[in-house]
């Protein structure tokens, strides 16, 4: 094995490391900001700033808290940071900007090195193809429990909207109907109700809270929900009525879906078989005859361009087969 690569992995992998526990020392700011986020579920009663602030926090390196803001503030000042920092609120994960950026770091040398050393036996071709899988390895997470996180929270809207109406019919005013909502509902939402109920008496225009709420959850239904408090607000009507008629149009439209989903489902499953195993049955034949499948992998002159090629169709076959699948309402 080349000591020059071996030495420059090391490297590479000291420093993501390195950088990994730099930006992930939690500073006085975000402390404060985390125990903002926590709400009593047993008193309704307003947080009080004045005591979350009198609790001492941990004590942090002055230079390390300098360090790790600034990367924040080089990430998040990009198109890609802002996109980030949409993603991991959307997903509810408690990281910044720069800490995802280092996972991404060390999620690639870490399936690198696993893929070099473990896997395929110090092949580079198959190494290079694991740290391509692991760079995109935390956007899948993130992207996974954004999903799994909005389906919970739509399937739930409906019965959410039931309590809201049924707490404005009680005599409870915007707020208070969802902070019922915030106590009573099951997660997550409950705890989206929670940080706009929070934000709201923090000072918070109720406006802009349903606006970051809506940040957080990137759905079409909770945009319909939340244009017709702010039109109620502004223009005066019965609010509970309104929440009614929008909780049947969501129960028909979550139903249809569903309906489409079966529908669809065979589509979906056709398009995983067929991307995945073209890549299963090459890792399986190298792994029962490296020699026969070692020529793909080690040759740069034709074997990694029909490499690059066939991921690339494979991908623009997946892309085609989950756009046909996709069918909007």
């Amino acid at each position: 094995m080349d000591p020059i690569l071996i030495i420059g992995i090391a490297v590479v992998a000291a420093v993501g490391v390195i950088i990994y526990g730099v930006i992930s020392v939690r500073s006085e700011r975000d402390i404060i900001e985390e125990r903002l986020g926590r709400y009593d579920e047993q008193n309704s009663s307003f947080l009080q700033l004045d005591e979350i602030v009198a609790e001492e926090p941990e004590q942090t390196s002055p230079k390390d808290s300098a360090l790790r803001d600034r990367l924040d503030n080089i990430f998040a000042e990009r198109t890609f940071g802002k996109r980030w920092r949409a993603q991991l609120a959307r997903a509810d994960l408690k990281l910044t900007v720069s800490e995802y950026a280092a996972l991404h770091v060390i999620s690639t040398f870490g399936f690198f090195g696993a893929g070099y050393f473990v896997l395929f036996g110090q092949q580079l071709a198959p190494a290079l193809l694991a740290a391509f899988v692991g760079f995109f390895a935390p956007r899948i997470y993130v992207a996974r429990l954004t999903s799994t996180r909005l389906i919970r929270f739509e399937n739930q809207l409906p019965d959410t909207l039931g309590l809201w109406v049924n707490a404005l019919r009680s005599g409870y005013s915007v707020l208070q109907s969802m902070e019922a909502i915030a106590r009573d509902a099951p997660e997550p939402t409950s705890t989206e109700f929670k940080r706009v109920v929070q934000e709201v008496q923090l000072g918070i225009d109720m406006e802009d809270g349903l606006a970051h709420l809506l940040t957080r959850v990137d759905s079409e239904d909770l945009d319909l929900v939340i244009t017709a408090v702010n039109i109620q607000r502004e223009v005066g009507g019965n609010l509970a009525e309104i929440l009614d008629v929008i909780s049947h149009t969501i129960r028909e439209r979550i139903k249809l879906k569903g309906e489409i989903r079966v529908l669809t489902a065979q589509g979906r499953i056709t398009g995983y078989v067929i991307s995945g195993l073209p890549i299963i049955l090459a890792l399986f034949l190298y792994g029962i005859n490296p020699t026969y499948m070692g020529n793909l992998f080690e040759n740069r002159a034709c074997g990694w361009p029909l490499l690059g090629i066939g991921l690339a169709l494979i991908g623009i076959g997946f892309a085609v087969v989950q756009k046909i699948v996709d069918i909007d309402i």
